[in-house]
């Protein structure tokens, strides 16, 4: 089978295009043919600065059809449509590859009128956003229609791959929705994903007209940029809000102590590989349900634009995503 790997670390040409025999799937595992692999911020992140598992294929999030199964999964599996989460977290076997073995519970059923560029594009961005949306005190520990209504929603950055996603599951979730943009074009995809109330803050006093739309507060901030944006997140909460920040654009950031201790406004890291494991299985059930909704979409028409590349250019791909394309890119690893 074809497959990128690379053994040391560092730029996109370290990764290559090889042969190497199809894995079989041991206990507790399948195997899948991946149609489409998604890339994230954090798989070049890997690639450039971690440490390979010996030959590493690269990659989290795709998507495909289990074509086996090993001790322990049942044979009714096989055919099935999945979704694949984590599937190089710890791992040398990423999604860029023509078959993978992983987990049963890392792969998960993708409904028949699902795209698998939508299965390629949940993961990372997805379960992210999911833990950002029920960290809060009070809160939903698992979305699902209403489980925010009466809730005001902040996502910086609407139009990222992880502020598309909070978009969509908080208003399948009943919330309301503002978004911060840098800009009219953001501005519209961030419609198009479904926000309410879009703030360019390069136009606009972004705490004015965020306090404008939410003369209470929001009540749970969805952060990519703890640093820059601090001092906003503090005008514009409620009391009791939560920021929960998933980026890190800067080493270190100031919390304003005092005004944080007066609103018992919390302060809140999220990585989705740590999560604790009930978390995580909440996630994965909502965003699971939201997908059987059609809660959640890709494309342009969903505020993601879609930017697509063929295995043997994964390089390219993973160069496109450091470059802060704007949308999701996509691998084509079969046909």
């Amino acid at each position: 089978m074809k497959a990128i790997t690379y053994k040391t670390s560092g730029a996109s040409d370290v990764m290559a295009l090889t042969d190497r025999p199809v894995p079989t799937p041991g206990e507790g595992e399948v195997r899948v043919a991946v149609r489409v692999s998604g890339v994230n911020p954090t798989d070049w992140k890997a690639r450039q600065g971690g440490t390979p598992h010996g030959e590493q294929v690269p990659n989290q999030d795709g998507s495909g059809v289990i074509d086996a199964v090993g001790p322990g999964v049942p044979e009714a599996r096989i055919g099935e449509r999945v979704w694949l989460w984590e599937a190089a977290w710890g791992r040398a076997d990423g999604t860029a590859q023509e078959y993978v073995t992983l987990p049963a519970r890392q792969a998960v059923a993708l409904p028949g009128h699902a795209s698998f560029d939508l299965g390629a594009s949940l993961g990372i961005p997805a379960l992210t956003a999911h833990r950002t949306l029920t960290v809060a005190d009070g809160g939903p520990s698992r979305l699902a229609p209403g489980a925010l209504a009466g809730r005001t929603v902040l996502v910086a950055g609407g139009a990222g791959a992880v502020g598309n996603a909070a978009i969509q599951l908080a208003r399948w979730a009943g919330a309301t929705v503002i978004t911060t943009v840098s800009g009219p074009a953001k501005g519209e995809l961030a419609k198009a994903a479904g926000a309410q109330h879009v703030v360019d803050y390069r136009a606009q006093d972004a705490a004015a007209e965020i306090r404008r739309i939410a003369p209470g507060g929001v009540d749970i901030v969805v952060e990519v940029a703890p640093a820059a944006n601090a001092a906003l997140d503090e005008a514009v909460t409620a009391p009791d809000a939560v920021v929960a920040f998933y980026a890190d654009d800067s080493a270190s950031f100031s919390v304003p102590a005092r005004p944080s201790m007066f609103a018992n406004l919390r302060w809140q890291g999220v990585l989705v590989y740590t999560v604790p494991a009930a978390a995580k299985d909440d996630a994965v059930a909502a965003v699971s349900a939201a997908v059987a909704d059609g809660a959640i979409r890709v494309g342009e028409s969903a505020g993601l634009p879609l930017h697509r590349f063929p295995l043997p250019r994964t390089a390219e791909a993973h160069d496109a995503v450091q470059q802060a394309v704007v949308g999701k890119v996509l691998i084509d690893v079969a046909g």
